[in-house]
């Protein structure tokens, strides 16, 4: 039978019997896109992350468990760097080109709702194109305009540096917009630089009247006076000593000459007596922690009412106050001491420079006062031999003190050493401070306590490894003993060719907050706290109520970790505002000298690292930034000299050098002044 003849084959071919199967390969394709549909949506993650922004368009989603998610440009333009966001995780893909082997390709967030944004107030500088008015934000994960609508702009002209506050949020359409709060003017507004540094650090910069109304009223309706327990001190003859413009004194000393040495008397300002119970107090002072020092303006910690009408140890006033009573001995040992709820009166206020003169024996004006202020010197020069014998004493250093002219920019600088009179306060407090770390330790307190460890425990090899190079006699001692690490300082101050003392410093820690009492290596005291400046100090306040808690038979236990934690952090912001400010005006002030012809200067090496080193100015104390990176020479580091050499030049931690100012770059950035090493300086001598 030949089929291709045969009727019933004929009519099979006219009826097309390819139908059938085209239908089933396309429900079998079907069937295989959904279920690569399915396995795909299987593979996708979908879980909570955090925006981190870079310099460029692109971010990343960073997850809880550390993963670090690639957001794409596209994606990056619906969020903001710190916006807590539901996110898509994309599986990688096949890359490659043709003909050669395929790649793995990078995993993608995709964004998929905004849960929330951190984004709210923030600095920057207001720039133009076209038409439209932009805000260029000054934060160093965000390289993004924002717009500014016309009526959202506050008289804020181009180049002028703002306050700002996000609008409208670019997770619909990713155009964001902003609105001005604040202008702070441009570059050359007096001011500027103390008002944009602590905005930019999120600093108050000033108590609103609102809030210190209701604070003067909650104080108003305290009477610590007429508490009868507290004990009357006024009669004695206290004195404060002070800058001659200081009016928030949380201070003032007394002391009396007995037969086996003096009884020091170190009256503190008591702000918890008025403020203690006040709703809100402890958020606000946490977040403030500190009294904020910049060139010509201070933040206050509390309210100025606050602080000079009601806490102040002003002269003639009585004034309620924490007291230290202390046993000094005749060699300068602090002894037994004991802590009195008090009221005092300030029978004067005194500067440093007057009782400079006295202590020195250059001028007899303070003559009245002769009989407490001669007992204060005693006992002062006794505690500093004690400290200087048998503890530890932090060097003093050349002050530089800037003048500022009409236009708040630096008009001179003044050098001045430590004086007597500041020595003589120094280490009334210093004994103070160490009796109330020790009262709270005996009293098992949650602190606070100022412990600092010394050597820092992941560089134990370095340290190792430093004793065995310079202090071989002490390269098995203990150095996270208080003897151990004494005797090292000690060893280290002695003379030698290389500047060990400051060598030494990269294997150092920096000094914590702590509920527990632990050693203050730096003083080689074992244990220590912050006691006497409760106006400027929240530490300090906390260290009263936590005294007041236990000579009231309570438990010393409402000091927190996480409460020291916050607070450090605040002082960290604090302290990184103002010298922000202060390289700001550093390099205005080196900007105006490059103008009138002065560009060199001589210097010393204050700290070296494998870029470059640090340079301290010498008749200024201005320091600045030296990067030999792109030096026409290589220069190697070694760390265990503290030193970078090349084939012509070394440099070495404390040595003299001469450098050319170039500019400081980013004003208000933060970054230091930057200077080149002058030709012909360094050099090695030459070879015989």
């Amino acid at each position: 039978m030949n089929p291709a003849t045969d009727a019933r084959f004929v009519f099979a071919d006219s009826c097309d019997i390819r139908e059938p199967q085209k239908a089933m390969l396309n429900n079998d394709a079907m069937a295989q896109l959904k279920g690569l549909k399915q396995q795909i949506e299987a593979e996708k993650e979908y879980v909570d992350a955090t925006v981190k922004g870079t310099q460029n368009r692109y971010g990343f989603a960073v997850v809880d468990d550390g993963r670090e998610i690639f957001i794409p440009p596209d994606e990056m333009l619906k969020v903001l760097p710190g916006d807590k966001v539901r996110i898509c995780i994309r599986p990688a893909t096949q890359k490659g080109k043709s003909g050669k082997k395929n790649q793995e390709g990078r995993t993608v967030a995709d964004i998929e709702r905004l849960i929330a944004s951190t984004l709210d107030r923030f600095v920057g500088t207001l720039v133009v194109k076209g038409k439209a008015v932009f805000v260029e934000p000054d934060l160093h994960d965000m390289k993004r305009w924002l717009f500014i609508p016309p009526h959202a702009r506050n008289g804020a002209k181009p180049g002028d540096k703002v306050e700002c506050a996000l609008m409208r949020h670019p997770i619909k359409d990713g155009k964001p917009s902003a609105k001005v709060l604040a202008v702070f003017g441009s570059q050359g507004s007096p001011g500027l630089e103390n008002r944009y540094c602590a905005a930019r650090a999120g600093l108050a910069w000033a108590w609103n009247e609102r809030d210190t109304a209701a604070w003067v009223k909650f104080a108003e309706g305290r009477s610590p006076l007429a508490d009868p327990e507290r004990v009357d001190l006024s009669h004695l003859n206290f004195v404060s000593i002070d800058a001659a413009r200081t009016q928030d004194i949380d201070d003032a000393l007394y002391a009396e000459v007995t037969s086996e040495g003096w009884v020091l008397y170190v009256a503190v300002a008591d702000p918890t007596a008025y403020l203690d119970g006040l709703e809100g107090l402890d958020e606000t002072l946490t977040s403030r922690a500190t009294s904020t020092y910049f060139h010509g303006d201070v933040l206050p910690m509390l309210p100025e009412a606050i602080g000079r009408d009601f806490c102040a140890l002003a002269e003639g006033e009585v004034r309620p106050s924490l007291v230290c009573k202390i046993n000094v001995s005749d060699a300068g040992n602090v002894g037994s001491y004991e802590f009195i709820q008090a009221k005092i009166q300030s029978k004067a206020k005194l500067t440093y420079a007057a009782v400079d003169r006295y202590v020195t024996g250059h001028n007899d004006q303070l003559i009245a006062w002769s009989n407490p202020l001669e007992a204060l010197v005693q006992a002062y020069r006794a505690l500093r031999h004690h400290r200087e014998n048998h503890e530890l004493v932090m060097e003093d250093r050349t002050e530089y003190r800037w003048q500022l002219n009409d236009e708040r920019q630096i008009g001179n600088i003044e050098t001045s050493e430590k004086l007597a009179s500041q020595h003589l306060v120094e280490e009334c407090m210093i004994a103070a401070n160490r009796s109330a770390a020790h009262f709270l330790a005996m009293a098992e307190a949650t602190g606070p306590f100022v412990v600092h460890p010394g050597f820092r425990k992941d560089r134990a090899s370095e340290t190792e490894e430093f004793l065995k190079r310079y202090l071989p006699e002490l390269a098995d001692i203990s150095t996270h003993t208080v003897a151990g690490y004494q005797q090292v300082f000690t060893a280290l101050n002695a003379t030698h060719p290389l500047p060990l003392r400051g060598m030494v410093n990269r294997l150092l820690t920096r000094a914590v907050f702590s509920t527990s009492p632990a050693e203050h290596m730096g003083m080689a005291l074992n244990a220590y706290t912050n006691f006497t400046s409760p106006l400027r100090k929240y530490v300090d306040f906390l260290t009263h109520r936590q005294i007041k808690k236990v000579l009231a038979g309570e438990p010393g236990d409402t000091v927190t970790d996480l409460q020291l934690q916050n607070t450090a952090a605040a002082i960290a912001r604090g302290r990184s505002a103002t010298q922000a400010a202060e390289r700001w005006l550093t390099g205005n002030y080196l900007d105006r000298c490059k103008l009138a012809g002065k560009t060199r200067y001589a210097g010393e090496v204050a700290h070296v690292t494998s870029a470059g080193f640090t340079v301290r100015l010498a008749d200024l104390g201005l320091e600045g930034q030296v990067d030999l990176r792109k030096d026409p020479e290589k220069f190697s580091f070694d760390k265990w000299t503290a030193s970078l050499t090349s084939s012509t030049r070394k440099l070495q931690l404390g040595q003299t050098v001469e450098v050319d100012y170039q500019s400081t770059p980013d004003a208000g950035s933060g970054a230091a002044p930057q200077f080149n090493l002058a030709p012909g300086c360094a050099l090695k001598p030459p070879k015989e």
